[in-house]
């Protein structure tokens, strides 16, 4: 089962997370759009990432959740007061506003959160590669895809650096942002060397060279990869139809 999800192809999966940002758009009902985490929980059990996949949700979209929700609970215009405090009024459809909201961020977050749990950005682009992305846009995707993790690396490694000579780096908040703030320079001069060694590199191995390329990473299309997009579709297909009529 775990090996069946792993090695569907790259798209098929990208497509899902598609599928669901449609679906919970489409169907105006917040019920309908949490009722996709859990599935996405199951999901990342059988994938073997359900630890990073909720700790990465912790870090990440629940802070923005709580505070989507409270501001659109809050302050989002009503007719209907359920209750009222100071300046504060909690109306109805503020309630409901807020739930359709968070419930949507909720479900298209974690089904992309998901989807780079389990693929890698490599495989990612060769599969936009093989539907006709040129390798500039295939190149600048992935780089964009790094930069954050790889900027991450490079930002350890210059705080193990100053670790190293004495530098308090570790402690409060402010002897922490005292440490993190002079890592910015070379972090950034870092960052732009980088920048220019993968050029070279690129350049070296005749990157913008006319012709067609070859790659030695390849991908492979099964059957299932070929239906399952099909099935995205005509589902979403359906669920238009019955909002329209």
């Amino acid at each position: 089962m775990k090996n069946s999800l792993v090695n569907l192809y790259p798209l098929t999966k990208f497509y899902f997370a598609l599928f669901i940002a449609a679906t919970v758009i489409i169907v105006p009902n917040y019920v309908f759009a949490f009722a996709w985490f859990p599935v996405l929980i199951l999901i990342a059990v059988v994938a073997g990432v359900v630890k990073s996949f909720l700790s990465f949700i912790l870090k990440t979209l629940f802070i923005l959740l709580v505070i989507v929700f409270l501001m659109q609970l809050f302050f989002y215009p009503g007719d209907e007061v359920l209750a009222s405090w100071w300046i504060f009024e909690v109306s109805r459809e503020g309630l409901n506003y807020g739930l359709t909201l968070t419930s949507r961020i909720l479900a298209i977050g974690s089904a992309f959160i998901l989807f780079f749990r389990i693929v890698e950005v490599k495989d990612f682009v060769k599969s936009l590669e093989d539907v006709g992305m040129p390798s500039t846009g295939a190149y600048v995707v992935m780089s964009t895809l790094q930069i954050i993790p790889e900027m991450r690396r490079q930002s350890n490694t210059i705080m193990e650096a100053q670790k190293t000579r004495g530098v308090e780096t570790e402690g409060s908040f402010v002897n922490r942002a005292k440490a993190f703030f002079p890592t910015l320079t070379p972090l950034i001069l870092s960052s732009i060397a980088s920048t220019e060694e993968r050029a070279i590199t690129l350049e070296a191995r005749a990157f913008s060279a006319p012709g067609k390329k070859t790659s030695l990473h390849q991908l492979t299309k099964r059957p299932i990869d070929r239906v399952l997009p099909w099935v995205y579709i005509i589902i979403v297909i359906g669920l238009i139809i019955w909002r329209v009529f």
